[in-house]
């Protein structure tokens, strides 16, 4: 069962030791960082740091030519990740027999969002979410689908993983996060998920909603949300119970629509650019009106468009049922284990999980995320993978 080790250059670079002890541990891949949100990262065995401070959402490489003169155009990295810090990455990675592919965020980005507000999300109160750029816009659209194609092709790699290929909404640990006081649940997450820009009024508009009429709405079922009564937990049937039937389906019918067009897009534009044989996979959900970093998608449409999923599975492998239910021949249904203990993961338990995961239909493993763990983790992950 092949399994790939989520990696970032500042793990890498200046750490000659870095690409043997990754090759050792029994992956053969390592999915590493190319475009990339803001974060702070331990690194624990770095001979230089241990705590690498990304500022802002930038790419990893020089970009190229084809943003001279666009208002919307990435960020080049500060000195956390300098020069090309995926390209001297993935050659030393690539030295030790790894194969390596790119990871790229893309609609994830709070520096987009602080430039140009109107990108953002803009909700049913009128707030902003300035780390969620809205997707229906037609020069966010042109933005995310080219920089998907430049950061993922970059120079030896063989393949791709798109991450925030969708919706992203509320949920997000955005600076010091302070939104967990009141228990949203699945129906308050999708309600403040809904996008009002001017965009999404549009959007609505051409579905026959009157956006002003849908917004307040909105606001009314979440009423009993801000009193202190949790929403129902029982999926679509509990945001139809909140919002109407009709304004439910119709907002999911629009944001899907919107979701998938762009991600026909993004993966087309990443095949043009891209060798013959290069593999290109998206981070999913298989709930469609799911949002975040792991978008929800139609299982069946997404396995027409990409090779394949990976498919968050810290909380579970039923995840991935969904996409192995297709039966697609050569589809990739990948999970995603946490085997940072620190940081909630089982490293312990990962033959154990990567069976229960193949058991439920996964074809390989993601492991997340080998330059954040311990000593400890790392012997465990080697244990793990030598038992498969």
């Amino acid at each position: 069962m092949k399994a790939s080790a989520f990696v970032y250059p500042w793990d890498v670079n200046g750490d000659p030791d870095a690409p043997a002890r990754i090759a050792a541990l029994g992956v053969a891949q390592v999915t590493l960082a190319a475009a990339y949100h803001s974060t702070r990262a331990l690194t624990p065995r770095h001979p230089r740091h241990r705590i690498v401070t990304a500022e802002y959402a930038a790419v990893l490489y020089p970009a190229d030519d084809r943003w001279e003169g666009r208002e919307l155009r990435p960020r080049p990295a500060g000195d956390w990740a300098p020069g090309d810090a995926f390209g001297e990455a993935a050659t030393a990675l690539a030295g030790v027999g790894l194969e390596v592919h790119t990871w790229v965020v893309l609609a994830h980005n709070s520096r987009l969002g602080a430039e140009h507000p109107g990108t953002s999300v803009v909700n049913a109160y009128g707030d902003r979410y300035p780390w969620a750029p809205c997707i229906a816009q037609p020069a966010t659209r042109a933005y995310l689908t080219d920089l998907a194609a430049e950061a993922a092709v970059r120079p030896g790699a063989r393949g791709t993983e798109l991450e925030s290929l969708g919706w992203y909404g509320l949920e997000h640990l955005h600076a010091h996060d302070k939104t967990g006081g009141v228990a949203l649940g699945e129906a308050g997450q999708y309600l403040m998920a809904l996008c009002f820009c001017p965009s999404c009024r549009e959007g609505y508009g051409r579905h026959g909603l009157d956006p002003d009429e849908l917004a307040t709405a909105v606001r009314a079922a979440l009423e009993p949300v801000w009193q202190g009564v949790a929403p129902s937990d029982g999926g679509w049937q509990g945001i139809e119970k909140l919002l109407g039937e009709t304004l439910a389906n119709t907002t999911r019918a629009y944001r899907d629509d919107t979701a998938r067009t762009l991600q026909e897009q993004a993966v087309a534009a990443v095949r043009a650019a891209a060798p013959d044989g290069f593999q290109v996979l998206l981070h999913a959900d298989p709930v469609s009106y799911h949002v975040g970093a792991n978008p929800g998608v139609d299982p069946e449409h997404i396995l027409s468009v990409a090779d394949g999923v990976v498919v968050p599975c810290a909380g579970g492998t039923g995840t991935l049922t969904p996409f192995a239910r297709q039966d697609r021949e050569g589809a990739v249904v990948a999970a995603s284990l946490p085997v940072v203990a620190g940081m909630g993961g089982s490293p312990g338990t990962l033959a154990a999980d990567a069976a229960e995961a193949r058991r439920r239909g996964a074809t390989e493993l993601r492991l997340y995320h080998v330059g954040l763990a311990s000593d400890d983790d790392l012997a465990a992950v080697r244990s793990g993978l030598a038992g498969l």
